[in-house]
């Protein structure tokens, strides 16, 4: 078997800053107010109606396939991680497929809906492929386009205030160098608290779990039916809700857990980590995990004060910046983290 080496990475995100002071301009809040409570500062929106979700993860993908030094024919596979689809189906990972120029090679696409945990999802997934020799250059891209689906009044602003725009790809090859590439991969989940972290609305669950009458949904039992009514627009339930202290405390417990997972099961402690990238969910959770770990400043990449939380684009985006800051060096031991809806989270420890 081989090991899953990265050969080449890439991340795009658009050229509009949104500040914390613009967003005063549409909701009661503040630029303390936001830095207090996530450490962001700015974050990046695509152009509405000229970008979208697939054409963000194209333009990080081009990058990461000539980072590669392989053409674009060369790959494989597709693995796409989202929570904001172009479409409710069918998935981006077809459409981006479309979108680099590759439909002649007919290859597979894959479509992972982990929200902020999709990357590593996606990364153990392509670690299984690449190892037993079935794909040799596998596509594996993390892209978001929040700006589209979030509600920029004050009653979102606990949401909205967080979220930006963005796109990471990363080539998985293979490599026989002993020792190199994806050492080890760790994913978990518990949908006890599934709601607590949704965007419910659109969706075809008629008031399952949730009652039906808050949703207006038409007193009959015939076939078919709608996905939203006038009673979800006018009570705004089309947007993401968050229960922030309830994530952040189960965010708090799963991240050092699931990086000493990684950690024990390769016989490394969290000091011969040289570069832990973690989700870039929030500065105040990357900060405690650090010091839950006695990891110095020196160990851990973050960039969530310019762009926000990028969820499934997060990981890779930050994975690239620190390569190209030369954070992240050749024989570095690099761990990555996430913590998301669902809630999912996973690790994954990689010799660079």
């Amino acid at each position: 078997m081989f090991n899953t080496k990265i050969g080449g990475i890439g991340y795009y995100v658009p050229e509009t800053v949104m500040t914390n002071d613009d967003l005063t301009e549409y909701m009661d809040t503040s630029d303390e107010w936001i830095r207090e409570r996530t450490g962001i500062q700015e974050r990046r929106y695509a152009t509405k109606h000229k970008e979208t979700t697939t054409t963000l993860a194209a333009r990080a993908a081009e990058k990461a396939i000539a980072d590669a030094g392989i053409n674009k024919e060369d790959i494989d596979f597709i693995i796409f991680a989202t929570l904001s689809p172009d479409y409710f189906f069918p998935g981006s990972g077809v459409l981006l497929q479309r979108e680099l120029g590759i439909t002649n090679t007919e290859i597979g696409a894959l479509d992972i809906r982990n929200q902020c945990s999709g990357f590593i999802y996606g990364l153990s997934i392509a670690d299984q492929f690449v190892k037993t020799g079935m794909y040799k250059n596998v596509l594996l891209v993390g892209s978001e386009m929040h700006s589209m689906g979030l509600d920029f009044d004050t009653r979102g602003r606990n949401v909205t205030v967080i979220f930006g725009d963005g796109a990471g790809a990363v080539i998985c090859q293979p490599t026989e160098e002993n020792g190199k590439g994806v050492l080890t991969t760790h994913l978990h989940s518990n949908g006890t608290c599934a709601e607590e972290l949704a965007m419910i609305i659109p969706g075809s669950h008629g008031g399952y779990h949730l009652g039906t009458e808050q949703f207006g949904f038409p007193e009959d039992d015939k076939p078919g039916g709608i996905y939203i009514t006038q009673k979800m627009l006018d009570d705004h339930m089309i947007y993401p809700n968050m229960n922030g202290p309830l994530v952040f405390k189960w965010a708090v417990q799963k991240f050092p857990a699931v990086i000493q997972e990684a950690l024990k099961k390769t016989g490394y402690e969290s000091t011969d980590i040289d570069m832990l990238i973690p989700h870039q969910a929030n500065l105040r959770i990357s900060q405690f995990v650090q010091k839950v770990l006695k990891l110095s400043d020196d160990q851990v990449f973050n960039n969530i004060q310019k762009y926000g939380n990028t969820t499934a684009a997060s990981i890779p985006i930050a994975l690239c910046e620190a390569r190209d800051l030369g954070k992240v060096k050749e024989g570095d031991l690099v761990c990555l983290a996430a913590f998301g809806s669902g809630f999912t989270w996973g690790s994954a420890l990689i010799r660079w």
